[in-house]
């Protein structure tokens, strides 16, 4: 029970008072409270009745706010601040538009899967919002294992503590030629194909490049291996301009194929997995599954490209 100390102030007449202080005068304030000057001024009169104090000095026939009619201002735009995000929440969760879905994920895959499963994602749900932030390994998955993602895409086999893990793709790394070299004619490379070839290489740490490398020291094939860059997209960019040939994932070769750029499966398996990372402690995002499906069809939609 209300205090009879308490007035029993309405919603209502809150709503007129902080539209006269927001708007400066009667007129303005009953537009945008869809009422008349004379209801306004009888309900403002009513709750100044019910304060006990005046809220505004009437001055050449226009209302300025008294200091207690500030001070009250602050308290009732904190309750309407309230309702409003009440609002937008229940708006979220009618519409499924709970906040930004959290999307982590590797850097060559933010340029090549990622988009395409966003379009998809995007036709289904127009307005869903996605923030994509690409990350490298470890540190993803540990930000995954944190929950501070709704999901993510990574090339780890093995599940983070805290993470449900389902896999996505399982293939194999392929060449990359300028167009016009030599080994254009030919429909499968072999790592002798290689000999003698200016080759652009992953960083020394990538452990693509470990696996490349450790396949043409078995075939004991020598490359002019002068050129290195941590990004796959930075070595398809490099074939494109001639600088050499290279191996990478074929995600991002079907990305980048094009006049400039030919991809050609190799003899030896690379093996090439990407995963879905699905934290198991935080609440799933009501959108987490429709983005789920968005990135399955994109990645199956790839493969038969």
């Amino acid at each position: 029970m209300i205090p009879a100390t308490i007035p029993a102030i309405t919603h209502r007449q809150l709503s007129m008072f902080r539209a006269i202080m927001l708007h400066g005068n009667l007129s303005r304030a009953a537009e945008v409270t869809a009422s008349s000057q004379p209801t306004l001024s009888r309900e403002l009169a009513r709750l100044e009745q019910l304060l006990g104090f005046a809220l505004f000095d009437r001055v050449r026939g226009r209302l300025r706010p008294t200091a207690r009619a500030l001070a009250l201002m602050q308290e009732v735009e904190r309750s309407f601040v309230g309702l409003e995000q009440i609002a937008r929440r229940a708006h979220d969760l009618r519409t499924l538009t709970t906040g930004r879905l959290r999307l982590a994920c590797l850097p060559a895959l933010a340029h090549a899967l990622v988009p395409q499963a966003l379009v998809q994602f995007g036709q289904a749900l127009p307005e869903a919002s996605v923030s994509v932030v690409p990350l490298e390994s470890p540190w993803l998955e540990q930000a995954v294992s944190e929950q501070r993602f709704d999901l993510a895409l990574s090339e780890t086999t093995e599940p983070p503590t805290g993470v449900a893990l389902r896999p996505l793709l399982h293939v194999n790394e392929v060449a990359v030629l300028p167009v016009g070299h030599r080994l254009r004619s030919k429909r499968v490379l072999t790592p002798q194909d290689f000999a003698g070839e200016r080759f652009v290489s992953l960083a020394e740490a990538d452990p693509y490049r470990q696996a490349i490398d450790a396949m043409f020291a078995e075939a004991d094939v020598q490359r002019a291996t002068q050129l290195e860059t941590t990004s796959a997209v930075a070595v398809c960019a490099m074939v494109q301009q001639g600088l050499g040939v290279a191996i990478v994932n074929p995600l991002t070769a079907a990305a980048m194929a094009g006049p400039q750029l030919v991809v050609r499966p190799l003899s030896v398996a690379i093996p090439f997995s990407v995963s879905l990372l699905l934290p198991l402690v935080a609440a799933p995002h009501p959108l987490r599954d429709a983005l789920v499906t968005a990135i399955e069809a994109a990645s199956r939609d790839m493969l038969l490209n």
